[in-house]
């Protein structure tokens, strides 16, 4: 029961394998595979299989466990399952014969058969025998698995026939295909199940393979199984098939062709290398070892089963060979970097193509090597080549091998860097040559697209030569340029304007009228036109402008860090220091100094010999000086030494003065060379104050001969030199001494030094005093502009360099005190240096006693913000101007400095104020003494400008509508009075270093007259006469009283105060002639120009006149003097009635004004902004606006009288052209007192009227006669033909030609360029065709004579009214016959001009009508006071009319034209009466000469006249 419930055991079978064996005589040099096909069936896996198994063997070998002395091995059992499931063991032994290594015969054994009997042997018995693995476990078995053939002994169940189908080695088929034969022969007699196992087919030879398919057909149940043991080919095929044979009850076994089954075998290791291939490219880093990823992939299936496939040997190949293609991968992108790196180190290295244009490769690699950055881009290695050493490691290490540069490939980009600069070069040439190319073209303007300029550049060298790209890079930095440059230059141009955004209070937001009159001025300068394609951007500049000036701080200041304030602040943090007043502990007491250190300097030995002259005249180093005993320490330094600044600076030494002796014209060169490298050293780089203010004492030695020639001129040299650095110059006294110095030479030198001593003592040392010693006496601003040419330490030289310099008070960080003696006593001054933007603050609302204004004479803002500045301030504070340029030479080398300068000292001249210059290339230093004027004046008239201050800050809380004028803006309340006080008596300023005349060396006599300037320039003092009032007054020009409004007005209260005033004072001088309050007629002939007077503060007044009645003074000695609308005769009888002793007692109520009243050119200044906004319009637009004006009602303004808006054609302040016409004046005069007279006489014929230039340039072609203007070749003058033709070709159908204004800027441009070449092109010059055809006009207007005659103007007149068509035509041309040939010629010119233009009447909407009333004025030339003239305009214009309309019969012989005014012929509207009838008068006034127009007065609405 117990046996049957036992599991069974699996059938276990022995299998023999059998086959040609024996000695290599008998089998040859190699086995026939019986061993190998045992090894792949029981160990299939491709580690265990090995394909060397020997037969030849030691006896200890034979005899060990493995062999066991027998004949036969035991390979093992193999337990494998068949198809139906059933598992089988399989036992396999190979049969063979052992050979002894040492006879190589066949071992001994126990069964002494010969093979082929013991072959066929089925019962087999060893004891203890152990499985054999391999030949290498013979003799070493304990290394090896130890397993025993079953109960050393096995039962044999088939056998496996082993024929070996290949080439063989040494051995012939037949002979084993024999000995097969007779084994089998024995085989077959165990009656044992036999296969045929055809060994090594892989090498198979196919007629083998056949004889032994043959062999075994004829053998019954011989099975031939083709085999390969190396590929594992149909090998477990063979035992299974025979296990088969042996169980009768499996199948009959499926015997596969070998190549089917290589193919299949084939198959399944393809795939299992594919498969292991994909898992070793996991692998990315080459550094990764098979020990470490074998670990990894052990469990992986795909590695497994390749593993027994292929096995490790493969395996690891494969793994090998993928690291190296990793590592290859690696060296190649390191070496593709070195290259793509290489040209950006050759452009490190070899940037110059013309050092390397002509160098070969090895010849560029040794230039290489000797350039100092090599090191940073290549790297020369020990070992090579480098992708052989750790290098390819280093991949932070950029640097290129060095090695690798020998390699073609480096060759080639060296080559191609050569190529490349070549064409670089090339490119930017054109690229440059392309951008001068744009730099030609004028009409580029800032903003300008691309696209409208390429059509101008597409035929351009360069521009065909560059890319797209490079053109448009160029245009872009073009544009940038050009639009930065037009930015900075309209930045430049607002500060130009100053005066036009600084008249408005701090704070204040600028009203709408105010910024149109803003536009209105900017928009005539070339530098606001230039930005008009980039609106947006220039009002954003304006408006932040206009933010800052009445926002300012140094934190917005448009200069940035180049702000004034800024910058002071930094050079006073870092240059000042509290007063240290142990400065003087070396001079304690210097009334009793009995020590005195010298210096003493000169060359070749002359310093040693004054240096032992002085010990000689001293006794033990004691030098006996007036009275006195001094010891003297005398230090000789040679001037050519190269020690000599390290002998100044010593810690033990510290030197009083210093001699500076010298004997010809060079050595006195040297040592004014030498003085100026002491002084830089001691002040810009040791900044030691001490040694910077040395004294200084240039002393001549005598010449050996007693009669030298060189002596005068090195006593006038040293003379200057002596001036130049404020020093003492020491001469040679008169007479004859043998010794080189004279003791009087000494002992005035040491005077010098001792006086020196005690004023450096007096500067230093602490004055006690009373009052804090923090309070200044003066306070002075300095104000300078932000952004101009020059360092603030320049302007702060003459304070800085001075020991009486210090530091303010803590918190004023842009202030600095210096302590002065003026006068009898020392003063401290308080010196502030600001930006004018903000000493705009302080102007108001604090107390200065004076200003220093700087201005840079190179700079056209920095005068126009000095101008706007001094406008503002009174005029009882007086003022220092102070222009800064490089040289004196630059006043007469560059127009616009001498301009600039020019302008400066005009304005000081004009308001009494000083005026210096400061030179940034002077060698020598400023002294505070530049100064030491204008603080002896700042204190003469500190009380009264103190007292100015308190009252004007005592009007500002008690001021009420009565005040006789507005407030400025400001907060100064104005008085324009001038009366001919002290205060306004100075004389010009003392230091004029560009007046008319200039001598470097006055005659000796005039010396006296003479003074030094700080570098010994002689310059003239100018002594200020007693009486200068007279000068004065024509430079105090007051603005214009505002004009009373024209509009009735019930309360009279409202009237302006000084009309009440001088209303009040007539009626108190003549009581009977009292106005009554009901409104009367003004006087018909009164001049409208009355609104207007000149300030009579400088002519005797009547007693009962207030202090605003304006005079107008005349060539007579009759004043006229003018109160509004009313007219007073003052006489010379009137001033001798002591008159002027009254005016003499208002001195005292005083007001202050402000300098811009006291200027011309400061106000003529503020006017022409306000001129220049009212007076742009055009012809008709200007007449029009006359007529307006007479009708409606204007208020002045109320901000500033200066900007009262008047009529700016009327006579008065605002036109002193008119004004000063003393014809005029005098004809209107007689016209006012003699008009009865007037009515009654006869008319006369028109006088020649001729207006006033309207240029205000000199030319020699425009208002000249025409006559002077033709020839008989060229009839008509070469500007108006210019005019024409550009306008016929350019803007025939512009709408309003003629009629819309042109810029006057670029009308007037026009004319000047033209006067300067009379071949300029117009299209060059960008214009537009309105400005042209201005300019056309005023050719004509500017003629002496008009062009139609005023002798033909009546026959004219008269033949207009003949009422018939072509009798008035024909009369018209008899006339027009009657001008002279050359207005004949031009005459014609024009009208067939403007008859072209009336032919596109339909574009430009101007026909012979409109034409007509644009062009007669300045055809006629009509005198439009006349007023019988006025009454005719219609007239002359519709004759105008008829000559443009009948151009063809008038000139040409052609038909009367027939036509109609096209306007005309449109059907009026019913109200055309109403329409047309208040057009009448407005005709067009002369062209550019609005002044003329005489409008009429209206009626007085107040009813005082």
């Amino acid at each position: 029961m117990m046996a049957k419930n036992k599991e069974p055991r699996p059938p276990s079978y022995a299998v023999s394998v059998v086959g040609l064996s024996g000695t290599e005589k008998d089998k040859g040099n190699c086995g026939v595979g019986k061993s190998c096909l045992c090894n792949r069936f029981v160990r299939s896996k491709a580690d265990e299989y090995y394909l060397e198994h020997t037969s030849v063997l030691s006896t200890i070998d034979f005899g060990g466990r493995v062999v066991n002395n027998d004949h036969f091995l035991y390979w093992g059992d193999v337990t494998q399952s068949g198809e139906d499931g059933i598992e089988c063991r399989i036992h396999v032994i190979e049969q063979t014969e052992f050979i002894d290594d040492q006879t190589f015969l066949p071992h001994r054994s126990t069964n002494l058969q010969p093979y082929i009997k013991r072959a066929a042997a089925s019962k087999l018995q060893s004891a203890e025998k152990l499985m054999y693995i391999c030949t290498d476990q013979l003799g070493l078995e304990q290394d090896f698995e130890q397993k025993q053939m079953p109960e050393g002994k096995l039962s044999i169940d088939g056998f496996l026939l082993c024929i070996d189908v290949s080439q063989g080695c040494n051995r012939k088929f037949d002979d084993q295909l024999k000995f097969v034969n007779n084994l089998y022969i024995q085989l077959s007699k165990s009656k044992k199940p036999i296969i045929i196992a055809a060994t090594k087919c892989d090498e198979c030879v196919d007629h083998y393979l056949r004889e032994v398919q043959a062999f075994a057909s004829n053998k019954k149940n011989l099975v031939v199984v083709e085999t390969s043991a190396r590929f594992n080919v149909n090998v477990e095929t063979c035992f299974t098939a025979l296990v088969q044979m042996m169980d009768k009850t499996r199948g009959k076994p499926k015997i596969i062709p070998y190549l089917d089954a290589y193919k299949t075998q084939r198959q399944l290791v393809f795939t299992a290398t594919d498969k292991f291939e994909k898992l070793v490219q996991t692998v990315r880093d080459y550094h990764a070892t098979w020990k470490t990823v074998s670990n990894k992939l052990k469990n992986h299936p795909d590695y497994e089963e390749y593993i027994n496939l292929e096995g490790t040997k493969k395996a690891k190949n494969t793994f090998s060979k993928h690291i190296e293609q990793l590592k290859q991968e690696h060296i190649r992108k390191r070496k593709e970097e070195y290259i793509n790196a290489l040209p950006r180190a050759l452009n490190t290295l070899l940037s110059n193509l013309d050092e390397i244009e002509r160098l070969s490769w090895s010849e560029a690699l040794k230039v290489m090597e000797k350039r100092p950055d090599f090191q940073s881009c290549f790297v020369v290695l020990e070992k090579t080549p480098w992708d052989e050493t750790d290098h390819i490691d280093k991949v932070n290490d950029r640097r290129i091998p060095f090695d690798l540069l020998t390699t073609p490939e480096a060759e080639k980009v060296y080559k191609n860097h050569v190529q490349h600069l070549i064409s670089e070069k090339r490119r930017v040439e054109m690229k440059e040559k392309f951008k001068k190319t744009l730099e030609k073209i004028q009409f580029i303007s800032p903003g300008q697209p691309w696209e409208e300029v390429i059509c101008f550049v597409v035929e351009d060298e360069a521009f065909k030569y560059i890319t797209d790209a490079d053109s448009k890079e160029v245009y872009a930095r073009h544009q940038r340029e050009i639009v930065e440059k037009a930015k900075e230059e309209f930045q430049e141009m607002l500060f130009e304007h100053s005066e036009l955004f600084y008249d408005l209070d701090l704070n204040a937001t600028p009203s709408s009228d105010k910024m149109s009159e803003i536009h209105a001025v900017l928009s005539e300068e070339p530098r606001y036109k230039a930005l008009q394609k980039l609106a947006p951007d220039r009002e954003s500049l304006l408006l932040k402008h206009i933010g800052f000036v009445y926002h300012p701080t140094k934190e917005t200041c448009l200069s940035g860090q180049n702000c004034t304030d800024i910058k002071v602040e930094q050079l006073l943090a870092n240059s000042l220091v509290q007063q240290d007043h142990g400065r003087s502990n070396l001079y304690h007491d210097s009334a009793n100094i009995d020590k005195v250190n010298l210096f003493i300097l000169g060359k070749d030995g002359l310093a040693q010999e004054l240096a032992n002259e002085i010990r000689t005249q001293s006794t033990d180093d004691e030098y006996a000086l007036d009275g006195k005993i001094y010891e003297l320490d005398l230090r000789p330094v040679d001037a050519k030494s190269p020690y000599l600044l390290t002998q100044l600076w010593t810690s033990a030494f510290k030197p009083h003065g210093c001699f500076c002796v010298f004997n010809s014209i060079e050595s006195l060169n040297f040592i004014g060379e030498c003085i100026a490298k002491i002084r830089a050293e001691a002040s810009q780089i040791r900044r030691d104050k001490y040694m910077a203010n040395l004294p200084f004492t240039l002393i001549l030695a005598n010449q050996r001969d007693s009669v030298s020639k060189n002596l005068p001129i090195l006593r006038h040299q040293g003379q200057q030199l002596a001036n130049k650095l404020q020093c003492p110059f020491v001469d040679v006294p008169a007479g004859t001494y043998p010794r080189k110095f004279n003791e009087a030479q000494i002992k005035q030198a040491l005077r010098g030094v001792l006086e020196a001593v005690k004023h450096n003592f007096d500067v230093v040392s602490p004055v006690p005093t009373i009052k804090d010693l923090s309070e200044a006496d003066l306070r002075i601003v300095m104000c300078a502009m932000c952004g101009d040419p020059f360092s603030v330490d320049l302007i702060l030289s003459p304070f800085l360099d001075s020991h009486s310099c210090s530091a303010a008070q803590a918190g004023q960080n842009n202030s600095l005190m210096l302590d002065k003696i003026i006068g009898e006593k020392r003063r401290r001054i308080q010196i502030t240096i600001l930006s004018y933007h903000s000493s705009i603050g302080v102007r108001k609302d604090e107390l200065v006693h004076g200003y220093i204004l700087v201005y840079s004479a190179k700079r056209k803002a920095s005068m126009g913000m000095l101008r706007a500045f001094l406008s503002e301030v009174q005029d009882t504070i007086p003022v220092q101007l102070v222009a800064v340029t490089d040289s004196q030479a630059d006043f007469f080398e560059n127009e616009a400095i001498k301009e600039l300068m020019t302008e400066g000292e005009h304005i000081a001249t004009e308001i009494t104020a000083k005026f210096t210059a400061l030179y940034s290339l002077s060698q020598y230093h400023r002294q505070t003494e530049v100064f030491t004027l204008f603080f002896s004046d700042v204190l003469e008239k500190k009380n009264m400008i103190e007292s100015s201050y308190m009252s004007d800050s005592t009007r500002e809380t008690t001021h009420t509508s009565e005040d006789v004028f507005p407030r400025s803006p400001r907060g100064s309340s104005l008085d324009y009075n001038y009366p001919d006080s002290e205060d306004d008596a100075e004389g010009p300023p003392p230091y004029s270093p560009i007046g008319d005349d200039v001598r470097l060396l006055p005659a000796p006599s005039d010396r006296s007259k003479y003074r030094l300037d700080l570098e010994g320039n002689e310059y003239p003092v100018h002594s200020t006469p007693l009486n200068c009032h007279d000068h004065e007054r024509n430079h105090k020009v007051p603005p214009p009283i505002k004009p009373k409004p024209l509009v009735p007005r019930t309360n009279v209260k409202k009237l302006d105060p000084n009309l009440l005033k001088t209303i009040e004072a007539g009626i108190g001088k003549n009581p009977r002639k009292q106005p009554s309050r009901v409104p009367a007629a003004p006087p018909e002939d009164i001049d409208q120009s009355d609104n207007y007077a000149e300030p009579i503060d400088t002519i005797f007044k009547h007693k009962g006149f207030a202090d605003d009645i304006y005079a107008v003074p005349d060539d007579s000695q009759n004043r006229i003097i003018k109160v509004r609308n009313s007219i007073v005769i003052n006489t010379q009888g009137e001033e001798e009635n002591g008159f002027s002793d009254r005016i003499s007692k208002s001195h005292g109520e005083r007001r202050p004004s402000k300098y811009k009243y006291k200027s011309k050119t400061l106000f003529s200044k503020a006017k022409s902004y306000y001129r220049r906004t009212h007076s742009d319009a055009s012809d008709d637009e200007a007449f029009t606006t006359s007529k307006t004006k007479r009708k409606g009602r204007h208020r002045g303004s109320e901000e500033d009288p200066l900007l009262s808006p008047v009529e700016t054609w009327k006579g008065g302040i605002d036109n002193p052209a008119i004004t000063s016409d003393q014809e005029l004046d005098e004809k209107k005069m007689k016209k006012k007192t003699h008009k009865v007279k007037e009515d009654k006489k006869p008319k006369k014929k028109t006088k020649t009227f001729n207006p006033p230039i309207r240029r205000n340039w000199e030319s020699n072609y425009f208002g000249m006669p025409l006559q002077d203007l033709v020839t008989p070749e060229k009839p008509i003058p070469l500007f108006v033909e210019k005019c024409v033709q550009f306008i016929e070709d350019t803007g025939l159908c512009t709408e309003g030609l003629y009629r819309v204004s042109g810029n006057k800027t670029d009308q007037d441009n026009i004319q000047k360029q033209f006067d300067q070449d009379h071949n300029i092109s117009l299209e060059s010059m960008g214009v537009t065709v309105n400005a042209v055809a201005g300019a056309l006009k005023a050719f004509f207007a500017d003629l002496p004579d008009p062009l139609i005659p005023y002798s033909l103007h009546q026959e004219l007149l008269e033949t207009s009214k003949i009422i018939d068509k072509t009798e008035r035509l024909h009369e018209l041309k008899e006339i027009v016959k009657k001008f002279h040939p050359v207005n004949y010629d031009v005459f014609k010119y024009v009208i067939t001009h403007l008859n072209r233009v009336s032919q596109q009447y339909k574009t430009n909407l101007m026909n012979a009508d409109n034409l007509s009333i644009c062009f007669w004025p300045t055809l006629m030339r009509p005198d439009f006071e006349n007023k019988e003239f006025l009454s005719t305009t219609k007239i002359h214009q519709s004759v105008i009319e008829t000559f443009i309309q009948q151009c063809p019969f008038f000139f040409y012989n052609g038909e009367i034209v027939e036509a109609p005014n096209p306007v005309a012929c449109q059907p009026l509207p019913s109200n055309a009466v109403q329409m047309v009838e208040p057009m009448v008068p407005l005709q067009l006034p002369p062209p550019l000469q609005p002044q003329l127009i005489q409008s009429q007065l209206p009626a007085d609405p107040l009813g005082i006249i």
